[in-house]
C-alpha cells in the first residue's frame, strides 16, 4: 500500500508526462461504454497533420520474404555468373569482405540455377517461373541495388524494420500509425500476418520486429493467425456472457481511469484504449475473417482456401484490411534460407507467392485501390554468388533485390545495378534507410521531420540518414 509520502513522489514525478494526456483513458473508457457517462473518444489521426507532402499513397502492404531470397535466382539476371559457374570467385571482390558461413572458405562462382526471361513492355528480366509476377512487369519497379548493414537473419529483419539492428526501436509501421494515425474504425491500424512455405523451415520471426520500441504501446502491430483463431482468447469462454464481460471491462475500465486521474500515467491510458481495441475485435476480427461474401473467381485468382493458412489466403486477407482502411498490413512468408537446395527452394517458393503477388496487384486495381496502396516485396539480404556446399547460397547484404508498385510508384522501370557477379550494388545504390525514406515520401511524410523524443533525444526512423530515391516515382 501506497503511502501519502510516496503517492506525492509519484505524483511529481510523472505529473509532467500526464499533463498532456488528462482525461484521455476517461474518453478511450467513455467510447468503450458506448459513451455512457464519458464523451466518446476521437480515432488517433496522428501528429503529422497537415502532411508534408501530398500524399500518393494511403496505405502500405508490406510483402516480407523472411530469410534471405537469392536475387540471383529471382530478379537479377547474371549471364557472367552463369559463365564463370565453378571458377574461383574474384578475389578483388572478396578479400576482407565480411561473410556469414563461408568466412575462411574456398570461394567459388554459382551460376544462376534457372533462366530468365523477360516480361512487360519494359522487358524486365525475371526468373522464368515468375510468369504471373511477370505479367503485372509493367506495374512493377524493381529495385537491384539495395544494401543492408547486417549479415544475420534477426539484426537484418530488426534493421529493415526499424532502421536499426539493435532491438527497442519503433517498426516502420508502429511509426507510419503514430505519424498518420489509422482510417480503420473497428480494427488496429498496423497488422501482422505470417504464413509458413512448404520447406517447413520455421525460423522464428520475434515480435519485436512489429514492436513500437519506445512510442506508446497502441502503435505496434497486432498479429492475426491466417489459420485456426486469428485472435487467441478472442471469444469469450463458456459460461461467460457478453453482459457479464462487459460488467468486468467497465469496472477495470473505471479502476484505471481513476488511477489516470491520480497520477496521470500515459500508459495507463494505452492500456485503457488497447481494452478499448480489444473488445471492437471481438466483432470485426470474425467478420474480416468470414471470406462467405467473396466470389469463387477471387480465390482462383489468388490460388486459395478461406483460413487455408497460406501466403495467397493472407495476401487476400490484406486486400480485405485494406478496404476497411488499415494503415499498414504486413505479411511474412518464411523458408527462403536456401544454404542447400537453392534450385528446388526457389521453384517451390515461386509456386507459393507467384500467383499471389499477381492476385495481389490485379485485385487492388481492379478496384481503384493500387493507385492509392504502395506495395513493397523485400527479403533482410540476398544470397551469395559463391556456392555453399554445392546447391546453396550463404547470407549476403552488399547487393539484392526487391520490388515495389502502386501508390505513386513509377512502374516498369528497373532501378540500379549490382556488378556483373551480382556481388556489390555498385548503380544508384540504394540503403534500408533510403527506402523508408521513399516509402514515407509516398505517405506524404517528410522522413526528417517525424520524430519522437525519448532519453533526452529526438529519433527518427532512419536515425541520421535516408534519401528519398526521387527515380522511381511517378
Amino acid at each position: 500500500m501506497m503511502n501519502p509520502f510516496e503517492l506525492k513522489q509519484q505524483l511529481t514525478r510523472r505529473a509532467f508526462l500526464g499533463n498532456s494526456t488528462r482525461g484521455l483513458g476517461a474518453l478511450a473508457l467513455g467510447s468503450l461504454l458506448g459513451g455512457q457517462g464519458f464523451a466518446a473518444a476521437e480515432r488517433w489521426k496522428g501528429v503529422v497533420e497537415p502532411r508534408h507532402f501530398a500524399p500518393k499513397a494511403k496505405r502500405v502492404i508490406w510483402l516480407t520474404m523472411a530469410g534471405g531470397p537469392s536475387h540471383l535466382e529471382t530478379f537479377d539476371w547474371k549471364p557472367e555468373l552463369a559463365k564463370m559457374d565453378g571458377k574461383p570467385m574474384p578475389e578483388s571482390l572478396t578479400k576482407g569482405q565480411q561473410l556469414a558461413q563461408l568466412q575462411g572458405a574456398q570461394l567459388k562462382c554459382f551460376g544462376p540455377q534457372w533462366g530468365f526471361k523477360q516480361f512487360g513492355k519494359c522487358g524486365a528480366w525475371m526468373n522464368e517461373l515468375f510468369t504471373n509476377i511477370g505479367s503485372v512487369a509493367d506495374e512493377i519497379c524493381i529495385i537491384r541495388s539495395m544494401h543492408t548493414e547486417a549479415i544475420n537473419h534477426d539484426p537484418a529483419h530488426c534493421f529493415i524494420n526499424t532502421g536499426s539492428s539493435i532491438p527497442g526501436r519503433p517498426s516502420m509501421g508502429a511509426w507510419a500509425t503514430y505519424g498518420l494515425g489509422s482510417e480503420a474504425e473497428e480494427l488496429p491500424g498496423f497488422v501482422v500476418l505470417t504464413s509458413l512455405g512448404r520447406g517447413g523451415q520455421n525460423q522464428p520471426i520475434a515480435a519485436r520486429q512489429w514492436s513500437a520500441g519506445f512510442l506508446p504501446a497502441k502503435f505496434q502491430g497486432v498479429h492475426l493467425r491466417g489459420k485456426g483463431d486469428p485472435v487467441l482468447y478472442l471469444n469469450n469462454p463458456p459460461g461467460v456472457s457478453r453482459e457479464m464481460q462487459d460488467d468486468i471491462v467497465r469496472a477495470v475500465g473505471a479502476l484505471d481511469s481513476k488511477l489516470n486521474t491520480a497520477i496521470e500515467d500515459p500508459e495507463i491510458a494505452t492500456r485503457i484504449a488497447q481494452y478499448e481495441m480489444a473488445f471492437k475485435l471481438q466483432a470485426s476480427v470474425p467478420e474480416l475473417m468470414d471470406m462467405a461474401a467473396e466470389p469463387v473467381k477471387t480465390f482462383e485468382l489468388y490460388g486459395c482456401k478461406p483460413g487455408d493458412g497460406s501466403f495467397a489466403a493472407n495476401c487476400l486477407l490484406a486486400r480485405r484490411l485494406a478496404e476497411r482502411g488499415v494503415r499498414f498490413i504486413q505479411l511474412y512468408h518464411k523458408d527462403w534460407d536456401h544454404h542447400g537446395g537453392v534450385k528446388d527452394g526457389v521453384k517451390q517458393k515461386a509456386e507459393e507467392i507467384d500467383r499471389a503477388c499477381m492476385a495481389l496487384i490485379t485485385d487492388l486495381k481492379q478496384r481503384g485501390m493500387l493507385d492509392e496502396t504502395l506495395i513493397v516485396w523485400a527479403g533482410e539480404f540476398g544470397r551469395t554468388p559463391m556456392s555453399q556446399g554445392g546447391s546453396g547460397r550463404d547470407h549476403h547484404m552488399l547487393g539484392y533485390s526487391v520490388w515495389m508498385a502502386g501508390g505513386g510508384i513509377k512502374g516498369g522501370v528497373q532501378w540500379g545495378a549490382t556488378d556483373e557477379f551480382g556481388y556489390k550494388a555498385v548503380t544508384d545504390v540504394v540503403s534500408v534507410h533510403d527506402m523508408h525514406a521513399t516509402m514515407m515520401r509516398l505517405l506524404g511524410v517528410e522522413h526528417t521531420k517525424l520524430t519522437y523524443r525519448f532519453q533526452g533525444r529526438d529519433y527518427r526512423l532512419t536515425d541520421v540518414f535516408g534519401k528519398t530515391i526521387s527515380g522511381i516515382l511517378a
